[in-house]
């Protein structure tokens, strides 16, 4: 009996996955959406590349979130409420990551500047 009714609930979850995956007026932005979304175990592929259990499920979980009539940004804030900005591939700029987007430029303007001191030290002790 308990065999029957596990076939019977794997055969009713296949059915729905599969309506729910024929619906085509959500796949472009499914695509879209998932091409911008990181996949956490393959780390170098979105999850639109790649074919772990997890991309496999986030997709199913944007689809869904699709259907009920979510917007993208909906979808990019629920998805980084439970999985946080690393997330998506394009972040936000925020107030508390400013400092991450400018120790870059400022280290390369400080080591412009310390280049230009040794070379201008350098020829004026050669005159």
């Amino acid at each position: 009996m308990k065999n029957k009714l596990f076939i019977l609930i794997l055969i009713g979850l296949f059915f729905s996955i599969n309506s729910s995956y024929s619906k085509e007026d959500h796949l472009d932005e499914l695509k879209k959406i998932s091409k911008n979304i990181r996949c956490l175990i393959c780390q170098g592929q979105s999850i639109d590349d790649s074919n772990s259990d997890f991309a496999i499920n986030i997709k199913y979980v944007i689809l869904k979130k699709l259907n009920e009539g979510s917007s993208e940004d909906e979808i990019y804030d629920f998805l980084k409420s439970k999985y946080g900005d690393w997330i998506v591939y394009k972040p936000e700029f925020k107030l508390y990551n400013l400092l991450l987007w400018l120790i870059p430029y400022f280290i390369f303007f400080i080591g412009g500047i310390l280049i230009y001191q040794k070379i201008f030290k350098k020829n004026e002790k050669t005159y």
